[in-house]
């Protein structure tokens, strides 16, 4: 036993091996005993396994260093991913959203303020969801066809059903009652348009604003806007109960019933020769704010009866679109 001891085990080894109490008889027995195969097992699994490697990193155990890994990956595994999930879960709010077939049907059906929806094709397309879906796109309400995958991104692995949706903070109504609105209200209404405004602060500052100014509505388009979210309600401070607000799906068309209606369009472009300093005319006017870095899209423009510009002394070349929709009003407002 001693001859074969000494060549299983060196000497520096071996001396390390008596300092250890716990492995101290494996020097002495080279075959492993059924018993020490059963013990050598329940360690790897129930002790800290780097303790035993840091007391014998030459020792002849390569099994025990071969399933190292194994054994940390899985009591790792299962504390990390909670941790993963809450913390995807905290980027975003989910009070205002519901999803589940059932939940957002009853949604649906009681007449809810909705700012989104997103569903798969099959939702989409199936008996139960179809005509009301296509009666909320048809009043502006965003709808976007999604696969299972995305949906389930945007909801951070909710059970989903293959449907969910976020609700606006306030009511809207349509273009022709905000149009019979506006006019049964005042002689020569202003009414706010919004092109591109995608931020929810600065659509929550224009709102803020045109209910200061007194302006009878404020139109959002469906696409390429911010929509009536729980920041822009926020910013609002108050104003978004005291505004009607109609959100159409295509703004270019909704122009042109305004004009048809008497509505002078104005669009706000610092490219323009003309100040709203001197803009005189006392027409209804529907006056559109552009994106600071994109303005009023050229399509846009053409609708437009009269582009406006407002003057600048200092060095800075644009202004906020919030603040370039407050001075404007003030101006037209002040006439």
């Amino acid at each position: 036993m001693k001859n074969s001891s000494k060549k299983k085990f060196p000497k520096k080894n071996n001396k390390d091996y008596q300092k250890n109490s716990d492995f101290s008889y494996y020097s002495k027995n080279t075959k492993r005993s059924e018993k020490n195969e059963r013990f050598l097992n329940y360690s790897a699994k129930n002790k800290n396994v780097e303790n035993l490697n840091k007391n014998d990193k030459n020792n002849t155990f390569s099994s025990l260093k071969r399933r190292k890994p194994i054994f940390k990956s899985n009591q790792e595994f299962p504390n990390k991913n909670p941790d993963i999930h809450q913390e995807f879960s905290n980027k975003r709010n989910f009070d205002d959203w519901i999803w589940g077939k059932h939940s957002v049907y009853e949604a649906l059906i009681s007449d809810s303020a909705i700012n989104r929806i997103w569903c798969t094709s099959e939702i989409f397309s199936s008996d139960k969801f179809y005509i009301l879906l296509k009666d909320l796109k048809s009043k502006g309400v965003l709808i976007e066809e999604v696969s299972w995958n995305r949906l389930s991104q945007l909801t951070y692995g909710a059970s989903h059903q293959g449907v969910a949706l976020q609700l606006a903070c306030s009511k809207t109504i349509s273009l022709e009652q905000l149009i019979d609105f506006s006019k049964h209200n005042c002689a020569n209404p202003i009414i706010l348009a919004l092109d591109g405004i995608t931020d929810p602060h600065n659509v929550g500052a224009i709102i803020r604003s045109a209910e200061a100014f007194d302006c009878k509505g404020i139109i959002i388009p469906q696409r390429r806007s911010a929509g009536l979210t729980g920041t822009v309600a926020k910013v609002a401070a108050g104003a978004l109960e005291h505004l009607q607000v109609s959100r159409v799906v295509n703004l270019n068309r909704a122009l042109e019933e305004l004009k048809k209606n008497g509505f002078l369009v104005v669009g706000l472009s610092g490219d323009s020769q003309l100040s709203i300093s001197n803009f005189l005319e006392k027409a209804p006017l529907v006056v559109i704010v552009g994106a600071e870095d994109k303005g009023i899209s050229l399509l846009t423009q053409k609708k437009c009866d009269f582009l406006l510009s407002i003057p600048l002394k200092g060095k800075t070349s644009s202004l906020n679109a919030s603040v370039a929709a407050a001075i404007s009003l003030f101006y037209l407002t002040s006439k």
